[in-house]
């Protein structure tokens, strides 16, 4: 599809070209000659050249880091922009083009000094692409002073570049010089608060001190576990203890120490003996028998020495005298393990509440052991990175104390320009440029006419716009025998020579009009148009010749054909017929002479109703019931009726007979109708409602056309049938 677009849009205006070429031809011609003369008169210019390489980085870059990359060849801003591009407009600046004329002393046409503006004008500064390579061309009548400003203008821009570089390198030094003693204090400051950090928290090994605490809390963990284990046996075994010898561990303790006290034994064995003894006597004596009362004397002082002796041991207020203190072995053994069992108790829980001590200790080293880790590592990367920028800030200030005394640029020249040899205008180009500007001025011609020109100028156009079934194509009269070309509207020509289908009948311009007779003939099958008007949008596209050689082509067909003259206007058929018009259509109508008597007989089947005297007002007449019934009355006489009305844009009367007819048949002509007219007259017939059969196309230019829809090569009647039969695929093709 976009193909067939093309080639269709080529195809215009290849046609558009054939249609202006002689004014564009003058056009060009003009321009042409204008260029040429203008180009030859202008003296001889000289071009020099020289070329400008720029490093990436010099010895001035990256002084500061935080002054910005001082010499760096980069853009500032998005990377779209081309740092080239600014050192070339730094080149063609004002200040430098002022150094570089005061420096030759170069001056204007008016002995004056030359001007910023003038210079630039001649100045071209442009890059090479993928390369960091300027080139700085001037132009000049002069070339030795072409080569003098180029390699004046490099050497004064790369003094400035070389300044600039030094005042950079100056502004980074006292900026590094001011910067270094505040971070060398910095520096000192952050490593006495991570020394200080560390002795006040302890640190040593961060990540081995969290490894061996998690060892040790682990281990530590499970002595808890096993020591409350322990405690736990304890405590049951001495529970059962107790309730077995039905005391407390003191009480336990100051027995087993009177069980194992031999004094106290002694009294207690003698207090036994003595109580036997007593007993015994008391069988035998009396209560007041000497005996009894010795033996019961020596027990009471027995029991106050016991009583003295029991007191002596701590904790034994408990003990009455009168209790047996003397224990079993089992007993003694049980006792001294409760004693025991309390000591491992006590000493359990000693060792459980150190243990836990720890425990809790390690747990909450560790738990700010992360804090401390952070804290420690803040530091440390915060001195690292100011002992950093110190480093780098005196490496720097050394760097600029070195690129201060060198004083060398970005910039150096790589080829200095010479003395051209050959002058920039040349003949060839003087004359390519004068072509160019012809072309477009013959173009611009082109387009002017083009836009200005409304009217219709081809078939296409004509189809495309009026939106009308094509029903032929009639083209203009010529006698070429290879192509059908006129220029001229048959408007202007001899009346009785448009008469072509009676004069050369057998000639395509003939065939054409019986193409256009059988297309009526075909298009209503089941009911055939008898009386037909012939009109136009405007005059001179030529409806009268079109409705003479159709009422002509039908009468041949043996068919009685009426040719009625209804333009009032600008009445035409009598002189195309060369007969008299002194009585016709409006003498009948008003009756002033009967119809057959108007009527003249022209060809064998063909008979011509003139338009008879000009009324003054044609309009009437032709809206009238005189006008009606008389085309019926001819409709039921003859075979056909054709009416030639006038143009649909000049009166109201062709749509009036439309109303009367069968049909309305629209002659349209290239180069005559316009778009508007054209547009006008489909309107009109659109909302007068006619019965539109479709549209001629006459007058029509092959050479106009994508298509030569008439080219033969031998006589007519040699290729009658093959050229008939190629019109009738073109205009099917069309329709």
């Amino acid at each position: 599809m976009e193909s067939k677009e093309s080639f269709s849009s080529l195809g215009k205006f290849y046609l558009i070209l054939k249609r202006r070429w002689p004014p564009a031809t003058a056009v060009f011609l003009l321009f042409f000659s204008l260029s040429v003369f203008g180009l030859s008169s202008r003296k001889s210019t000289y071009v020099a050249e020289g070329k400008l390489r720029f490093q990436r980085v010099n010895a001035t870059s990256t002084l500061t880091g935080v002054g910005g990359d001082i010499g760096k060849l980069e853009p500032l801003v998005a990377q779209k922009s081309n740092p080239l591009n600014t050192e070339a407009q730094v080149i063609t600046s004002t200040p430098v083009i002022k150094q570089t004329i005061s420096k030759l002393n170069l001056k204007g046409t008016d002995k004056s000094p030359l001007s910023a503006e003038a210079f630039r004008s001649k100045l071209l500064v442009k890059d090479i692409k993928t390369t960091d390579v300027l080139t700085i061309s001037y132009q000049d009548e002069d070339p030795e002073t072409a080569a003098e400003v180029v390699n004046a203008l490099m050497d004064i821009y790369i003094n400035e570049n070389i300044t600039a570089q030094r005042e950079q390198a100056v502004s980074a030094r006292k900026f590094l010089e001011k910067q270094l003693p505040k971070t060398e204090m910095q520096v000192r400051k952050l490593e006495a608060e991570l020394r200080k950090f560390k002795e006040d928290n302890q640190i040593f090994d961060l990540q081995l001190e969290a490894s061996k605490s998690l060892e040790l809390i682990s281990s530590l963990q499970g002595r808890i576990n096993e020591v409350r284990a322990k405690i736990s046996n304890i405590n049951t075994e001495y529970q059962h203890l107790r309730k077995q010898l039905n005391m407390d561990t003191q009480q336990a303790v100051v027995m087993t120490t009177l069980t194992q006290s031999e004094g106290v034994q002694n009294v207690v064995k003698r207090i036994q003996e003595l109580e036997s003894k007593l007993a015994l006597d008391k069988v035998r004596f009396l209560d007041t028998h000497p005996d009894i009362i010795s033996s019961e004397n020596q027990l009471q002082a027995l029991r106050e020495i016991l009583q003295q002796r029991i007191s002596k041991v701590p904790g034994s207020g408990f003990v009455r005298p009168e209790e047996t203190i003397q224990m079993g072995e089992l007993q003694q053994n049980l006792s001294s393990r409760l004693v025991e069992l309390e000591s491992n108790r006590l000493a359990m829980a000693s060792e459980l509440a150190t243990l836990t001590s720890l425990y809790s200790g390690h747990k909450q080293r560790l738990e700010i052991l992360p804090k401390l880790e952070q804290r420690n590592r803040e530091l440390e990367e915060k001195l690292k990175t100011v002992q950093a920028t110190y480093s780098l800030l005196s490496q720097k200030l050394q760097e600029s104390r070195i690129a201060q005394s060198q004083g060398i640029g970005n910039v150096r020249v790589i080829s200095p320009a010479v003395v051209p040899g050959k002058s920039t205008s040349s003949a060839a180009i003087s004359y390519m440029s004068a072509t160019l500007l012809g072309i477009i001025a013959s173009l611009m011609a082109i387009y002017l006419l083009e836009a200005k020109d409304k009217s219709l100028k081809t078939v296409d156009e004509a189809k495309e716009l009026i939106g009308l079934t094509l029903l032929g194509l009639i083209p203009s009269i010529s006698n070429s025998r290879k192509s059908i070309i006129n220029n001229s509207s048959d408007e202007f020509e001899e009346p009785s020579s448009r008469l072509v289908v009676r004069d050369m009948p057998r000639s395509p311009i003939s065939e054409a009009y019986r193409m256009l007779r059988a297309n009526l003939k075909f298009m209503n099958a089941d009911r055939e148009s008898k009386v037909i008007v012939v009109t136009s949008s405007v005059p001179k596209e030529g409806k009268s010749t079109v409705a003479a050689n159709l009422a002509t082509s039908m009468g041949q067909m043996e068919s009685k054909v009426l040719l009625i003259d209804a333009d009032l206007h600008r009445p035409i058929q009598h002189k195309m017929w060369e007969i008299s018009n002194n009585q016709g259509l409006s003498n009948v109508i008003v009756g002033e002479v009967e119809v057959m008597r108007a009527i003249q007989k022209v060809e064998n089947n063909l008979d011509i109703l003139t338009s008879g005297v000009v009324p003054p007002s044609p309009a009437s007449l032709l809206d009238s019931k005189r006008m009606a019934s008389l085309i019926d009355s001819f409709a039921n006489y003859y075979d056909y009726v054709i009416i030639d009305a006038p143009s649909l844009n000049l009166a109201a009367d062709a749509a009036t007979l439309g109303q009367m007819a069968d049909g309305v048949l629209l002659v349209v002509r290239p180069g005559v109708v316009d778009s508007v007219n054209a547009v006008l007259a489909k309107e009109i017939l659109e909302n007068s409602g006619q019965n539109v059969l479709g549209q001629v196309v006459n007058g029509v230019i092959p050479e106009n056309e994508s298509h030569s829809y008439y080219y033969f090569e031998q006589e007519y009647d040699s290729q009658e049938s093959s050229t008939i039969k190629n019109l009738m695929n073109h205009l099917n093709n069309l329709v």
